[in-house]
């Protein structure tokens, strides 16, 4: 079968990969950097190509509550947002979490705190990664570094969060979403059956078969009991997606006396800067997390042992750095650059930062 390829934004491109997915259901509601996805799925139809259900909700309360009730019936559904509209998202991502139910939620990340700016951020780092919600739960987190990975990333996310029964989350900026590159499509998948659902699904609310008794999907749990024995189940599902589902990039850095530390769109700045880094023989390397959370810190830990010292690059005002440094444990210097407000960076600021604040700092 021929590769298809096409030249999409980043937005474009999650909307399409949904669609080929086999998504049942996507409920969202439009905010800049990330109108593109709800856009191209109205102009795209995919009612008529799959089935899919796509809806514009009054608000995203209303949208990430009708997610939890497509996930509840063990539907393949999704929502998207930026910042603040993820802000109004988070009482229901707990509620999805503490049922134990799995959806994809995509952040297309913009300045803040508040309203802000409609400009490209990465400030949402703690939200995302330390339960932006109330209660001890977490969110499988990817971050997506290209147009590319914004496609891939949904059926990853998708697998991931039926894999564990656990909201998963494409943590991604204004940068990728609105920026256009070349991707290659996957071939379409067909959309369950009920009867695929049952049986891949079968904790979902389905109707009630002769053959089982009632499910009952609640995050409410009065007993204190029950409750703490049910915090320590998921608890234990977090550490086994701790042990098997981190995923990371390292780019030059076995040699490397310099590490820098980036992800999303931060890690294309600092690859062109290591490049140039490189060519002024100071031998630097690239670590990308890709899952956030589950966080790569036994790589960043083994590195520490030659590294001389890290520069943590993010379009915020230092958030991954607090896990960095967890990683590190001190053994070397760990330092942040960022930019706010939606400004980025040149490679050569960078660059500038890491021999400011690393080399001779």
């Amino acid at each position: 079968m021929m590769k298809e390829l096409r030249l999409m934004k980043g937005n474009e491109a999650l909307a399409e990969a949904a669609i080929r997915y086999g998504a049942d259901g996507y409920f969202g509601y439009p905010i800049t950097p990330q109108s593109e996805v709800i856009e191209y799925l109205m102009a795209e139809r995919p009612e008529r190509r799959t089935g899919m259900v796509v809806l514009q909700a009054e608000s995203e309360v209303a949208a990430i509550n009708m997610v939890y009730g497509g996930a509840a019936c063990g539907k393949r559904v999704m929502t998207s947002s930026s910042s603040p509209g993820v802000s109004l998202k988070m009482e229901g991502v707990s509620y999805i979490a503490g049922a134990e139910l799995p959806c994809l939620v995509a952040n297309i990340q913009r300045g803040g705190p508040g309203l802000g700016t409609i400009q490209p951020s990465q400030a949402d780092y703690f939200q995302a990664t330390k339960g932006g919600g109330h209660g001890d739960y977490r969110m499988i987190v990817l971050a997506p570094a290209s147009v590319q990975e914004m496609s891939d990333f949904v059926s990853l996310g998708f697998d991931l969060a039926f894999k564990y029964r656990n909201p998963a989350m494409i943590l991604s900026d204004g940068v990728i979403g609105q920026m256009m590159e070349k991707v290659e499509l996957q071939p379409q998948r067909a959309r369950r059956t009920e009867e695929e659902i049952i049986q891949e699904c079968p904790w979902a609310t389905t109707g009630k078969p002769a053959t089982r008794g009632h499910n009952i999907i609640t995050s409410l749990e009065l007993d204190p009991g029950r409750q703490e024995k049910f915090n320590l189940k998921l608890q234990k599902k977090y550490k086994e997606i701790e042990r098997n589902e981190v995923r990371y990039e390292e780019i030059n850095c076995d040699d490397a006396d310099y590490i820098l530390v980036a992800f999303g769109s931060s890690a294309r700045i600092c690859q062109k800067a290591m490049d140039i880094a490189r060519a002024e023989g100071i031998k630097v390397g690239l670590l990308r997390p890709i899952t956030l959370w589950p966080f790569p810190y036994k790589p960043i830990k083994t590195l520490a042992q030659h590294a001389k010292g890290f520069l943590v690059v993010e379009l915020n005002a230092g958030q991954m750095i607090e896990d960095v440094q967890l990683a590190v444990a001190e053994k070397v210097k760990v330092e942040h650059f960022g930019r706010y407000g939606g400004i980025i960076p040149a490679p050569g600021e960078v660059l500038e930062a890491l021999k400011s604040k690393v080399i001779g700092g």
